[in-house]
């Protein structure tokens, strides 16, 4: 079982003077000490359910970056990207830099966007779903048309037309770096995952028969467009609380795993202080790593 770090929040005491160390500290610890991947959210406002616009928030590929700088090993990448923000084109030259910059440890993760009052507030339009899952597809046969060629020919579809996307240079890591699509929904997310994706991200929060369920439909999917499930990465993302014993991660590392995933991603609350991370070091790691 891989184990990665979400940093979810930037409100930290004496910021915003503070989140410069802190972000080092935290970035420097998780890549000496065996965590595998770590991870930003792609908002510009923080979400109402922690605490809300009023909160720091940094952009995400801009502290990737950072990261990037900071550390040797660990992988990098967003939780997830909303398709609606960045043009196709940009947002994968982004992702190439951060490869390049990174020596190939860059993800894609993108996901279809929720959050309709941050793109509100900062003037980015927000069209209904069925658009928005028309334009991550499109985002995605775009990826697969830049990364795929060193010279790629135009893309035209209903929402991006592109004359050429050429990214130079190209990704160190090969193919390319890997696409996470963020998200569960049955019709639409998992059937992306299984055509476009080389992993998928759900909750796990929503509890092991639902997370079961969620896995067979990606199956099935895959199973219909010809794909190889096994190919997937099948990745997690879930909260450590301040409650939660090291027997207990260990425990959902392991019952997770027997699902067929092999990739937890955690938040957790004051990972700044680097108590908890060093806790899951020391003491869940080398039980599932």
């Amino acid at each position: 079982m891989k184990i990665g770090i979400q940093v979810p929040s930037f409100n930290y005491e004496g910021s915003p003077a503070s989140i410069r160390p802190r972000l080092k500290d935290i970035a420097q610890f998780v890549d000496a000490h065996g965590f595998y991947s770590l991870w930003t959210m792609d908002h510009f406002f923080q979400m109402e359910m922690l605490a809300g616009p009023d909160q720091e928030m940094l952009e995400g590929y801009s502290t990737l970056s950072y990261f990037a700088a900071l550390t040797e090993h660990v992988k990098l990448g967003t939780l997830v990207t909303g398709v609606i923000y960045r043009h196709p084109g940009i947002l994968l030259k982004t992702v190439t830099t951060l490869d390049t910059l990174s020596g190939g440890r860059a993800y894609l993760g993108i996901g279809a966007a929720w959050y309709e009052g941050e793109a509100r507030g900062l003037g980015v339009p927000y069209p209904d779903t069925s658009t928005r899952f028309e334009m991550l597809e499109e985002t995605l046969q775009i990826a697969h048309l830049a990364w795929g060629s060193a010279h790629p020919g135009p893309f035209d579809g209903k929402h991006y037309q592109l004359s050429g996307p050429l990214m130079n240079p190209m990704p160190i890591a090969q193919p390319y770096p890997p696409i996470m699509i963020g998200g569960g929904g049955e019709k639409k997310t998992l059937r992306l995952v299984a055509q476009y994706a080389d992993a998928c991200n759900l909750f796990v929060f929503a509890g092991h028969e639902a997370l079961q369920k969620k896995l067979d439909v990606l199956k099935a999917h895959c199973d219909d467009l010809g794909r190889d499930y096994a190919s997937i990465e099948k990745t997690a993302l879930g909260s450590i609380s301040p409650q939660m014993t090291s027997a207990d991660i260990i425990a959902l590392c392991k019952s997770t795993e027997a699902l067929g995933f092999t990739h937890l991603i955690f938040n957790m609350p004051d990972v700044e202080k680097l108590t908890r991370l060093e806790q899951v070091a020391r003491e869940v790691l080398p039980e599932v790593s």
